[in-house]
């Protein structure tokens, strides 16, 4: 069974540490874990330490480092932009994207989305979208947690499109088959980013469409039937991931 994965940054310099506050409390009255058990501290961007259970508190831990892990970067970053959905499904949405290895999650303001983040209202929307997806990423015990970026309209999302070595727009009418898209990357892509759009449940607007396909987009299609928003980026991410060599290897 893999170690489970506590937060702290930065990261200690030191081979013997407390680990303690929110984190310590959890890993100490919740997890209850004990002398001689692992676990992983990362900072969440990627380095880790490897350590086992020294000593414990009421609501601490005493730890020791057995070893350190520097950030690595395994082929193109993979963003997902998630159009904002009713209920819980848009957080259902990031926990998945977390779970299965997306790098950056972009809350995208769609023409046909029903829910809109405006004022305070979007700011406590994009930090449960946060919170979910720092939660989503220990639980999977991930030491790189993805990036909940700032709302996106589409002229933005434009820009991302743009700069981004592959971006594919999901579309049922679509007659591009996603799969196979990031195989075809050219040679030096892997420092590139692979952006999937994924609208909201009213589907993605004519406009957008055309304004997302003019900037460089290609629109794709998963398969033959038509998933809800808070799937259907999930199982293009694991599509992509699989085209890459990240997931299924």
């Amino acid at each position: 069974m893999t170690a489970p994965v506590f937060h702290l940054d930065p990261l200690p310099s030191t081979d013997v540490f407390v680990l303690g506050g929110p984190e310590g409390r959890h890993a100490a009255a919740v997890r209850r874990l004990r002398v001689g058990e692992r676990l992983d501290v990362t900072d969440g961007a990627g380095a880790a330490l490897e350590c086992e259970v020294r000593s414990v508190g009421r609501d601490e831990l005493e730890c020791v480092v057995l070893s350190r892990r520097a950030p690595t970067r395994d082929g193109p970053r993979l963003v997902v932009a998630q159009a904002l959905a009713k209920g819980d499904r848009g957080e259902l949405a990031v926990e998945m994207l977390t779970e299965i290895g997306v790098d950056e999650i972009v809350p995208w303001a769609a023409a046909r989305c029903i829910v809109r983040w405006d004022g305070e209202r979007g700011e406590r929307s994009r930090a449960r979208w946060t919170r979910t997806a720092q939660e989503a990423a220990k639980q999977s015990r991930r030491h790189a947690w993805p990036l909940v970026g700032p709302l996106a309209g589409t002229a933005a999302l434009a820009g991302r499109v743009r700069r981004a070595s592959l971006a594919v727009v999901l579309h049922e009418t679509a007659t591009t088959p996603l799969a196979g898209l990031a195989r075809a990357l050219p040679p030096g892509a892997e420092a590139g980013e692979i952006l999937l759009v994924v609208g909201p449940e009213g589907g993605v607007a004519d406009g957008e469409i055309e304004a997302l396909t003019a900037a460089g987009a290609v629109a794709g299609r998963l398969g033959p039937t038509v998933l809800r928003t808070s799937t259907a980026g999930v199982v293009a991410a694991a599509v992509v991931l699989a085209d890459i060599g990240r997931l299924g290897g």
